[in-house]
């Protein structure tokens, strides 16, 4: 299976051409990479061993070699060219966020599933939240009652720091801090992880209350948000970001009528289930338990698109739907931050 990837920056940099490489033995590499500048195409075909690099897109869409493409542009180009990829017959795998606007969002859904092509969008998860998900909609902890999910860093100027001592770039100007380019900020940069998440394991949300604030960053979008959310099946929750975390944070928390989940988890383990030491005492400390993993595949985004395209199969949760539920999430989150009123969401997972 030979993939293209458009967009030569970061996230292909660190996330996509490593687990691509790593999928050698199955029979997948990369053979063609787009990108807008050629310096940074020539360096990652040199250390990727991608033979064919293009600053012209359609070279990489209407290469009738190519089987599937990597969509890793930022995410104003992401809809457009995933759209043409479907059209040309690919299998497409989305970086995050899907876009920034429900027209593009609906477009995108309306083209997927005219396609036969299998498409990821991400974020995906892996074992720890999918055990969280199959435990909570078990019932084990009870008629789900809140959730709280918080993902944030430090800013782009963090994250790509790396990147440019990679490509020996001086520093600069971001795109993500611009409001003309990327039109959202730590939102949907970094909230989409948290509002992925919490959904995953919660299901469907039907209205959001937002705030959002520009702490620190030099830029008039915002770098820190608060989610209100309802969820379909009746329980609250609340989701939180920003670029303004140099500490970072990763934690998600369901709570139910019979107890909780939390990751990180307790001693160090990854999700923990707390039984209640009482329903009647306060002061008996809750159990926690481990929770069972078993059954689940560990994989990351790149096998599971591989899984599913040899499968013939959509994935279960990471797809365009999803995408767009999460997309209209946060545009309602934007939406009430500005207004001050709860917004309704009417897509659905």
């Amino acid at each position: 299976m030979n993939i293209g990837i458009i967009g030569a920056g970061g996230i292909a940099r660190k996330l996509h051409l490593p687990q691509i490489a790593e999928l050698k033995d199955q029979g997948v590499r990369v053979t063609h990479l787009a990108g807008r500048k050629l310096d940074r195409l020539n360096r990652l075909a040199t250390d990727f061993d991608v033979p064919n690099v293009t600053v012209n897109t359609d070279e990489i869409i209407d290469d009738p070699n190519v089987d599937g493409v990597i969509i890793a542009t930022p995410h104003p180009m992401h809809v457009a060219a995933g759209i043409r990829a479907l059209q040309a017959g690919k299998h497409v795998l989305m970086q995050k966020p899907l876009c920034g606007n429900m027209q593009e969002a609906d477009a995108f859904v309306e083209a997927a599933e005219k396609s036969d092509r299998i498409v990821v969008a991400l974020p995906h998860y892996g074992p720890d939240i999918l055990a969280m998900r199959r435990s909570a909609q078990s019932g084990e902890i009870g008629k789900l009652a809140s959730a709280h999910c918080r993902v944030s860093h430090g800013g782009p100027e963090v994250y790509y720091a790396e990147i440019r001592d990679y490509f020996g770039e001086v520093a600069g100007d971001l795109w993500f801090f611009e409001a003309g380019e990327a039109a959202v900020g730590a939102l949907f940069d970094m909230g989409v992880y948290a509002i992925g998440a919490i959904t995953t394991v919660m299901g469907s949300v039907t209205a959001v209350m937002g705030q959002t604030a520009t702490v620190d960053k030099a830029t008039t979008l915002e770098d820190t948000a608060s989610l209100i959310l309802r969820f379909e099946n009746g329980a609250i929750g609340t989701a939180e970001t920003g670029w303004c975390d140099p500490a970072r944070s990763y934690m998600l928390s369901i709570h139910g009528t019979a107890g909780k989940i939390t990751t990180p988890g307790a001693t160090g383990s990854g999700i923990t289930r707390w039984q209640p030491g009482s329903y009647t005492r306060e002061d008996e400390p809750a159990i926690p338990h481990a929770l069972d993993t078993s059954g689940l595949i560990n994989e990351n985004s790149h096998s599971l698109w591989l899984r599913c395209i040899r499968e013939g199969v959509q994935p279960e949760i990471c797809n365009a739907r999803t995408a767009r539920h999460v997309t209209e999430i946060m545009l309602a989150g934007l939406e009430s931050a500005r207004t001050g009123a709860m917004v309704t969401v009417n897509s659905r997972l």
